[in-house]
């Protein structure tokens, strides 16, 4: 427990929730510390550590808690970070808790600089290949959108230096979090019960294997078989599938913490009623509130990335598959699929989760105080809970990727909105252009110049038969313009 006695952080009002260590030696070390007036009263009217080394829980009677487990956040999403880390991703060194960091000169950040240097090669001597095959088509645009899927696909290849500038939030993050499970502990009297780490492994092993069936088929159906450029792409798809997978997993121990803490809340107040205590849940919701935060900032410019990939890819693959269906359901619309659903899923999953994350945390939270009944509270409880429900109100819990974008299902609806709509502008684009056939030859390639040459060439066709029409009347004679003239005098006279 002494590793977590750090230094005190620069905080905002309403933010500075991390509790002040306490200075009676013995209650720190059992997990008490001076940060509240219910606790300050128990510690300055001469507390006593449980001869057993456990105390009583605060929230609830004569309860008996548990041996302090630390780690808990971390090791629920080890499967996949080790897997991040075994593909060159997320160097960082955690030594014990609260010891998270990004260091230069480490070993894992060697590493990931030498595997992202060779995947780079490889990964460009195979865009090489794509740009050639990209270069010597010859039929319209819808026919050439698989092989601009292939060359789009190694994008992800960013991520990895992106991962490493925004690091070392990403290491300040797990640190918070091991705090926040000492401030969990010393509340609630137990540690985190979150139980994610059999889906984290179930994860780690089932998604890799969808991924790269995933991949092999795309590249079956799609185009030939060539084993030496499926292994980059399937480091690549994997790479996006896991980090997806990591964000679920980061949103649903956010999502869990915050159900179990609103929980916990709401039994502790059927049982205790002082104001002390109603401030300890207020304290500790705020530290969850600003791991909320704390979470899309950290992920900032790496899912916003990912978020614009995953809008071109599935709005490049959509395209592709329905300007093809007036041909027939064939061979190749089986990988444009694949590629569709595979990417929608992902991007589902990464804006649902966040949004079930900031519902749980300050919707929920905001039911339960809504419901307390404050006819049997004294006034500083109920003080308390006012407060409460104006810090709720007051301080955000949605995860905001840098002040870019809320992570939510707006995100995702407004995404396919604007999807749909470049999807039409694709397509009526494809059916307005004119496709002229030869005997027994090709289509020609159509692009915009050759369209804007066609309309020019059509406008002066229409011009030519305008001049042709008027020529062909006859010009009026004199004779003519004499028996005009003398019928005009005729009438006149």
């Amino acid at each position: 427990m002494a590793s977590y006695y750090r230094r005190k952080k620069p905080d905002t009002v309403f933010l500075n929730a991390k509790p002040i260590n306490s200075g009676n030696a013995q209650a720190y070390l059992h997990g008490v510390r001076k940060y509240s007036i219910g606790l300050a009263e128990r510690l300055d009217s001469g507390y006593q550590a449980p001869g057993n080394g456990k105390r009583s829980s605060v929230s609830t009677a004569g309860s008996v808690s548990n041996d302090f487990i630390p780690n808990v956040f971390y090791r629920n999403i080890a499967p996949v970070n080790w897997f991040l880390r075994i593909i060159g991703v997320l160097p960082i060194v955690r030594r014990g808790p609260a010891r998270a960091k990004f260091a230069l000169n480490s070993g894992a950040f060697l590493y990931s600089v030498v595997f992202f240097v060779l995947l780079s090669c490889y990964v460009g001597y195979v865009a090489n290949n794509r740009i050639h095959i990209v270069r010597s088509l010859s039929g319209p645009f819808e026919e050439a959108v698989i092989a601009y899927l292939f060359l789009v696909n190694i994008l992800p290849i960013i991520i990895i230096p992106i991962l490493w500038w925004e690091a070392k939030k990403i290491a300040r993050l797990f640190n918070d979090w091991d705090d926040f499970e000492v401030l969990y502990y010393q509340i609630s009297g137990h540690s985190l019960p979150l139980n994610l780490r059999q889906k984290g492994v179930y994860i780690a092993i089932v998604l890799p294997i969808l991924s790269v069936l995933s991949v092999v088929i795309i590249h079956i159906t799609m185009s030939d078989l060539n084993l030496n450029q499926v292994v980059p792409y399937c480091i690549l798809d994997n790479l996006t599938a896991m980090l997806g997978a990591w964000w679920f997993l980061i949103c649903e121990g956010i999502s869990t913490t915050a159900y179990l803490l609103a929980e916990r809340f709401q039994k502790a107040l059927k049982h205790i009623g002082p104001a002390a205590m109603v401030a300890d849940y207020r304290v500790l919701w705020l530290r969850l509130s600003k791991l909320t935060r704390d979470t899309g900032n950290a992920l900032c410019y790496t899912f916003v990335f990912m978020s614009l990939y995953l809008f071109f890819i599935i709005t490049l693959s959509i395209y592709g598959l329905l300007s093809q269906l007036s041909e027939g359901f064939g061979i190749k619309d089986i990988g444009l699929t694949i590629t569709a659903l595979w990417n929608i899923g992902l991007l589902f999953y990464i804006c649902d989760e966040a949004h079930y994350a900031s519902v749980n945390v300050r919707t929920n939270f905001q039911k339960k105080l809504l419901m307390v009944e404050l006819n049997w509270m004294n006034s500083d409880a109920q003080t308390e809970i006012n407060m409460f429900l104006r810090a709720t109100e007051m301080n955000p819990s949605n995860i905001n990727c840098g002040g870019f974008f809320d992570v939510n299902r707006t995100l995702f609806k407004g995404l396919l909105t604007t999807m749909v709509t470049y999807l039409v502008v694709l397509l009526q684009f494809q059916i307005s252009i004119p496709t002229d056939k030869g005997d027994g030859d090709a289509n020609s390639n159509v692009t915009v110049v050759d369209m804007l040459m066609d309309s020019l060439s059509n406008d002066m066709t229409l011009l030519g038969a305008t001049s042709t029409t008027s020529t062909s009347v006859a010009p009026p004679t004199s004779t003519t313009v004499a028996a005009v003239a003398r019928s005009g005098r005729g009438r006149k006279g």
